[in-house]
């Protein structure tokens, strides 16, 4: 690989923003998408189904174009897909409909809709139709179809090398702290106060994030929990399925990996200055491989002790909490299931859960967590391990000394920081 900087976008889907990150030896690009530019949900008229997003994508045999939406499991009915042909509208073509198998039990799941562009056509536009009169799709809203290229990317010539998809930030999420660091050290993002709206602002301006809006809680009762018997509501996390998939197509042909993790999780390289070098070794040594599986180990929040680690900056004012202070690892329990998360080449992907790939064309590999691990720093954990049962990791403190100024420069940017409020 040429000697280049690694490039990381960040992709975030919020109710209110969505956000991206930054490693502080990355450069990190983002984009903004807003309302005006692009309606990210779509009711699909006379059903109760929503429509998301349109790709080209002809991996499946005689099947051009994959819309994901969302669907109501129970109401699945034949569909008919109809193009804009350079503003001339084509005949119907039967829609092939692809329900994702993880749902959690909840009423609405995300289902992909594959499509067959007719012959002639030069497609720009898709819609559903219920029957298969074209007529009817004059009052129907349309959806841009992306990754329309001649030629599939060369990964050498891709954009990006990382994209991080930081799903629906929601219930007003504040930590700016925690948030910051991530952006410093390649992290997904999600969720909206205030002062993280700020910050948000302030990284969007200088083109580092992407925010997408996600007003899901328009359409739906969206849960704030995984499980449906246990949380109602109509779709799982705000959606997060969804989002999650939606950002996978996004980034297939700018992006060389996408990184699938949580706001409070870090995927961080131990053996390894960085994610690039990581990936380089890890892919040499998996050549068929297209999906990295990173275990999950929780760091839970504990007192810190300065005078025996030493002193840490302290960020009066500023909401959130210090992730640097997160230096206590529990140890999984691998007799039960535990949890990992991803790191995937996109074009190896065709539908993704939260914690492993549905339908791939490549092999996945489990990475060592002497390897790489995530450092996941939730706000609260289910139990409360004693120290003497945890262990000592203070790997983030490697990049210390090229994180706080940084987190420094920026939050004064954002006017989140001044002298008094820093010591």
């Amino acid at each position: 690989m040429n000697p280049r900087s690694v490039i990381i976008t960040y992709l975030l889907f919020s109710t209110n923003h969505t956000e991206s990150l930054k490693s502080s030896t990355h450069n990190v690009h983002t984009l903004r998408i807003t309302q005006n530019m692009l309606q990210t949900i779509t009711p699909l008229k006379n059903t109760k189904h929503l429509l998301v997003s349109a790709y080209v994508d002809q991996r499946v045999k005689d099947l051009d174009i994959r819309i994901i939406g969302i669907f109501k499991r129970d109401s699945i009915q034949p569909l008919h897909c109809v193009f804009c042909c350079t503003n001339v509208l084509s005949k119907t073509t039967p829609a092939t409909i692809l329900q994702h198998s993880d749902h959690f039990g909840f009423p609405f799941a995300t289902t992909d809709v594959m499509c067959q562009i007719p012959q002639n056509c030069n497609a720009t536009r898709v819609t559903l139709l219920t029957t298969p009169d074209k007529e009817s799709a004059s009052d129907s809203t349309w959806l841009p179809i992306r990754n329309q290229k001649s030629d599939r990317q060369k990964e050498e010539n891709m954009k990006f090398d990382f994209t991080v998809c930081i799903s629906n930030l929601f219930g007003d999420y504040n930590n700016v702290l925690q948030f910051h660091y991530k952006l410093q050290m390649v992290i997904y993002n999600t969720s909206c106060g205030p002062e993280l709206d700020r910050l948000l602002q302030n990284y969007s301006q200088e083109g580092f994030v992407e925010m997408v809006p996600w007003p899901i809680d328009k359409h739906l009762n969206p849960s704030r929990g995984w499980l449906h018997s246990e949380h109602g509501g109509d779709v799982h996390y705000f959606g997060q399925l969804t989002t999650l998939n939606e950002c996978i197509y996004r980034s297939m042909e700018r992006s060389r990996y996408v990184l699938l993790n949580d706001i409070d999780e870090i995927i961080m390289p131990y053996q390894h200055d960085d994610l690039m070098s990581l990936m380089n070794t890890l892919q040499n040594q998996n050549p068929n491989t297209g999906i990295f599986l990173i275990e999950n180990h929780t760091y839970p929040k504990k007192p810190f002790n300065q005078s025996k680690w030493g002193p840490l900056p302290q960020w009066n004012g500023v909401p959130g909490f210090d992730i640097l202070v997160h230096i206590y690892r529990e140890e999984p329990n691998r007799n039960i299931y535990h949890p990992h998360k991803l790191i995937v080449q996109p074009r190896a992907v065709q539908q993704t859960s939260v914690h492993d790939v549905l339908m791939m064309s490549a092999t996945k590999f489990k990475v060592p967590p002497d390897v790489c691990r995530i450092i996941h720093s939730p706000i609260r954990t289910p139990t409360d391990p004693p120290l003497d049962r945890l262990h000592v990791d203070t790997r983030l403190w490697d990049f210390k000394d090229k994180l706080l100024p940084n987190v420094i420069k920026v939050l004064q940017r954002a006017e989140l920081l001044t002298s008094e409020t820093q010591n």
